[in-house]
């Protein structure tokens, strides 16, 4: 019997600026293909998905969020750097409560001491197009 991996909880804000959402980027090595994703992370036990979704925004990118208001929940299976993952992403639409957030080009952020991140403003169409990837790909009903 194979060894099953666990089922992570996350909690997700999509952040939008006229057409623009606010985005963490990441690389695949083994597909070596760039993606992206809402910014957010892991809900601890004990804690609202809520709560860890203004936690993971203060402790990455030191940003106050405001206007949260709770769209639904995905579920997204994936195979990422060759191994299967499979996560229950509890998915916020919310707002910078600083006005210098919707001023970036983009910021560098530390999700862990070797786990560096580039989040960044990119227009929905060039995801809409294909031309960027946006995972996972249910989201694009929530945009």
């Amino acid at each position: 019997m194979k060894k099953h991996g666990e089922i992570r909880v996350l909690a997700l804000g999509l952040i939008r600026d006229g057409d623009r959402i606010f985005v963490s980027e990441g690389y695949d090595p083994t597909k070596q293909e760039t993606f992206y994703r809402a910014l957010g992370g892991g809900v601890d036990f004990g804690e609202t998905s809520y709560d860890a979704l203004k936690r993971e925004f203060q402790e990455e990118i030191q940003a106050e969020l405001t206007n949260i208001r709770y769209l639904g929940c995905i579920e997204s299976l994936f195979i990422f750097n060759g191994r299967q993952g499979h996560e229950i992403i509890q998915l916020y639409q919310c707002d910078f409560a600083e006005l210098k957030f919707y001023q970036l080009e983009s910021l560098v952020f530390f999700e862990s001491e070797k786990h560096k991140h580039r989040a960044l403003w990119i227009d929905v169409s060039r995801f809409k197009s294909g031309e960027l990837r946006l995972v996972p790909e249910v989201f694009f009903e929530y945009l």
